[in-house]
């Protein structure tokens, strides 16, 4: 009975599926073993209109971010943890269209829009990761050229990344105010990437380091002013947040569904698993801890949508969100015996891709610490 959804959200979820269902379950298995997700599933996505959703005409297709959540939901329910779809769409495109110029915008974002493009955004760095204000790739200022240099790793579209936004210290000395965002495009002199980094969940979702040498381009690449760089990224930190919290409770939910067949199907000494008192009062606290999760999170979706999201509830949403998946999901791996180890069921592959999710946008130590602030 949620009612933060609108008709034409769930109408879009239809063509979602129908699109998950026709272009990427059947092939995920494969693309786990690949370590990448073809390019042309990208191409597919842009044609369908399923890229840059949140964004208007002629950047996007003229949805708000309820679309994105919805696609997210979908994704998430189909296990197709390897499509990077969210992260361009819903991080990567926002900063160009929020801080870029309208030549900016006009020349990458239809493009992305269309899966021409596939964005990645580069801020983690072999020795930064939550402590973003002290990055060490820089970008010396030459005339009308920027000149970068540095390292990234753990970057996420790194591999098929086309575009990728660069957070660079463009005054070393400055500490968060010398920060600044710059746009790097595949094929730049200098700018190279390195093998797909083996992680031991999200196969499919390919991920890399960057590197770059010297590489040149433009002024007119960076998004925003110079110096801006730390503010845009914590203006736009709290979407990311919340976008993980709705995986989270996606992924507790359809993990939690196919924890009931499962232990009703399975039999033991003679009866289901359910039928067991210790089963069923696991899956009844989990039952209500999920419920409790999805409220919050659609609280945050609701509020976000009005553009009244806060920092601090969106670091609360992904801190609980994600500490509950990794309770429960181990839970429900346990009740699957020896077949949840086994990779052919869902929930190894939820299990373990789950881990991350503590970790990637800020850890739950520095949502903590986010928290503690305002008591």
């Amino acid at each position: 009975m949620r009612t933060v959804y609108r008709d034409d959200h769930e109408h879009f979820r239809e063509q979602a599926r129908r699109f998950l269902e026709r272009e990427v379950i059947p092939f995920h298995d494969q693309w786990e073993k690949d370590g990448l997700v073809p390019k042309e599933v990208w191409r597919k996505a842009g044609r369908e209109g399923l890229l840059n959703t949140m964004l208007p005409e002629p950047y996007g297709q003229g949805g708000d971010f309820g679309h994105s959540a919805v696609l997210l939901e979908e994704i998430t329910r189909a296990g197709a943890s390897g499509l990077g779809f969210s992260l361009h769409s819903d991080i990567v495109a926002p900063y160009i269209f929020r801080y870029g110029t309208d030549e900016q915008k006009e020349r990458w974002l239809p493009r992305m829009s269309r899966g021409e493009l596939i964005g990645a955004i580069a801020m983690t760095e072999p020795g930064t990761g939550s402590d973003l204000k002290s990055v060490r790739a820089h970008a010396r200022r030459e005339g009308d050229e920027y000149v970068i240099n540095g390292q990234k790793t753990f970057i996420t579209n790194g591999y098929n990344s086309e575009i990728v936004v660069v957070v660079c210290k463009t005054d070393p000395q400055a500490g968060a105010k010398g920060v600044s965002l710059i746009v790097v495009e595949e094929g730049t002199p200098g700018f190279s990437k390195g093998r797909k980094l083996e992680k031991i969940g999200l196969h499919a979702q390919d991920t890399a380091e960057l590197f770059f040498d010297n590489v040149r381009v433009p002024v007119g690449n960076r998004l925003g002013e110079e110096g801006k760089g730390f503010a845009y990224l914590m203006h736009e930190l709290a979407q990311e947040r919340l976008i993980i919290a709705l995986r989270a409770a996606t992924s507790i939910e359809t993990m939690l569904e196919q924890t009931l067949q499962y232990t009703r199907e399975r039999k033991a000494f003679g009866q289901p698993i359910f039928d067991y008192q210790n089963t069923r009062f696991k899956l009844a606290e989990a039952r209500a801890e999920v419920e409790m999760v999805r409220v919050f999170v659609d609280h945050c979706l609701a509020l976000h949508l009005k553009r009244e999201l806060t920092p601090v509830q969106a670091a609360m949403a992904k801190l609980t969100s994600t500490e509950a998946q990794g309770r429960l999901l181990d839970a429900f791996l346990q009740m699957h015996g020896g077949y949840g180890y086994m990779a052919e069921y869902g929930i190894g592959r939820a299990w373990i891709d789950a881990r991350v999710m503590r970790i990637y946008g800020g850890t739950s130590e520095i949502m903590k610490e986010i928290i503690a602030r305002t008591l």
